[in-house]
């Protein structure tokens, strides 16, 4: 039986009509930079606690600097043995070879993604922020207001804020899902394992059409790796793109080297007789040979062990209101695991991207510790930068703002712009551009958000990009 792919981040999320609210081991750390810190805190009681250690943690742990409220009062609990980070950069720039510059730790913690102060180890001890590194929450009691880590530690929380973000999604065991030479990446030990094995690898697979295989395709054969890519999708990124857009991209990696397998299910990994991985076996019985695969068929939002404070059966994780408080008094959640009302749209959304856990997680704290009590307006945001490297022919650099429903209209040759509109009932609801300039790129939010009226035919009369985004501003 092949196995259904599912990829990519949750753009459409299901409608519903209200917000619900639910009622509610211990291992060396890898350089002294990164011991325990334990700040001015005398015994296991915190005012407040994070749990999670990625975008989402470092973006509030530098909103309750700003507040004055961090200094012997907040902890952070993550699984992870580095200071919070851009995970972005780990399917970017860390994977570009060892002679094109790629991007290492310390460059990219919070908040340089924004143009923020770089939150090194050293920037929380100063600030005295207690950090409990590779020591996940195992267990929470919500009536003691406690939680429990792997190592047995037990922390007495006044708030709570959950920002545990997503696990990556993985092959089972049964079809190869683990065997040696299998990737996947979510945090930096994934993404250095998967650089050991780029040095000594001769033919990729990718599985997955969605960013983060679009992402890694760009990188490998910047290592002049044979790379294939497979999704079962009949074109690229489906959840966003359309047919057309998505073949510029596909003509755009085939140029690069990047063979690609679209429509195509797999039925198991197969190994050789070392163990290690040798090959896709697709549904249709045919082989794609590979010493290196890696999985990018999406993410779940990583809830547990927080379950009981409330879930969102529609679209996965932890229920929210627009302060981002759960059903539990005195516990929020922010980031990918956060199933929040989108306000624009009046409809509940769960969205797995930086720029949401950069946003959620300073409107929760500000709503925490002041009056601020306006409800989260997230206008839906998703990016892609690939073949950024050192000598790369091209540069791919696009951006989308709103809603990818309606018609749509496509502008521009792809040399290199080129513009989609998604236009609904005579309204423009979201645009995407590829390689606009920075007063463009500007331009994107204003229209998405404003929804203005549009000529269509106008439009679509447009004989270039510029003209389009003039024709589109005019209308605001």
């Amino acid at each position: 039986m092949a196995l259904s792919l599912k990829q990519g981040l949750l753009l459409r999320p299901p409608h519903t009509n209200s917000l619900t609210r639910p009622r509610p081991s211990s291992t060396s750390l890898p350089s002294r930079s990164f011991r325990r810190c334990y700040a001015a805190f005398a015994n296991e009681n915190r005012e407040y606690v994070i749990v999670g250690g990625g975008n989402a943690a470092g973006y509030a742990a530098r909103t309750f600097v700003e507040h004055g409220m961090a200094d012997g009062r907040l902890c952070i609990v993550t699984k992870e043995a580095y200071a919070p980070y851009e995970r972005p950069a780990l399917t970017k720039a860390y994977l570009f070879p060892p002679d094109k510059k790629p991007a290492r730790l310390p460059g990219f913690h919070t908040c340089v993604g924004s143009g923020g102060e770089r939150q090194t180890p050293e920037w929380y001890q100063e600030k005295g922020i207690e950090m409990l590194y590779q020591d996940p929450v195992t267990d929470i009691d919500i009536e003691k207001q406690t939680l429990t880590t792997n190592s047995g530690k037990l922390l007495k929380y006044g708030s709570l804020i959950i920002a545990t973000g997503s696990a990556v999604s993985r092959f089972p065991d049964k079809i190869g899902g683990n065997l040696p030479g299998v990737h996947y990446i979510r945090d930096v030990a994934d993404a250095d394992a998967l650089i050991s094995s780029l040095g000594k690898a001769k033919k990729v697979v990718v599985v997955g059409g969605g960013y983060i295989g679009m992402e890694v395709a760009a990188a490998t054969v910047a290592w002049k790796l044979d790379t294939t890519i497979i999704f079962p999708e009949d074109h690229l990124l489906k959840r966003l793109f359309t047919p057309s857009l998505a073949q510029r991209y596909e003509e755009l990696y085939q140029k690069n080297g990047v063979k690609i397998l679209k429509g195509a299910s797999i039925k198991n990994l197969e190994a050789g007789a070392d163990g290690h991985v040798a090959g896709v076996k697709l549904g249709d019985g045919s082989v794609v040979e590979a010493d290196l695969v890696i999985i990018g068929i999406g993410a779940k939002p990583a809830v547990s062990p927080f379950e009981r404070v409330g879930l969102n059966k529609e679209v996965g994780g932890i229920q929210v209101d627009g302060q981002f408080r759960t059903g539990v008094p005195g516990i929020f959640a922010i980031g990918d695991v956060a199933a929040f009302p989108l306000k624009i749209y009046n409809r509940t959304a769960r969205v797995e991207h930086v720029d949401h856990a950069r946003r959620s997680a300073q409107h929760c704290i500000k709503s925490l510790l002041t009056a601020q009590t306006h409800t989260y307006d997230y206008l839906p945001y998703f990016y892609s930068r690939v073949f950024e490297y050192e000598g790369s022919p091209r540069k791919v650099w696009w951006q989308f703002f709103g809603d990818n429903v309606g018609e749509t209209v496509e502008i521009g040759n792809f040399d290199p712009k080129v513009a989609t509109f998604w236009i609904e009932s005579g309204k423009l609801q979201g645009v995407l551009l590829e390689s606009g300039s920075p007063e463009e790129f500007q331009l994107l939010p204003k229209l998405a958000r404003n929804q203005p009226a549009i000529d269509k035919a106008k439009l679509q009369s447009a004989s270039s990009v510029e003209e389009a985004l003039d024709i589109a501003r005019g209308s605001l």
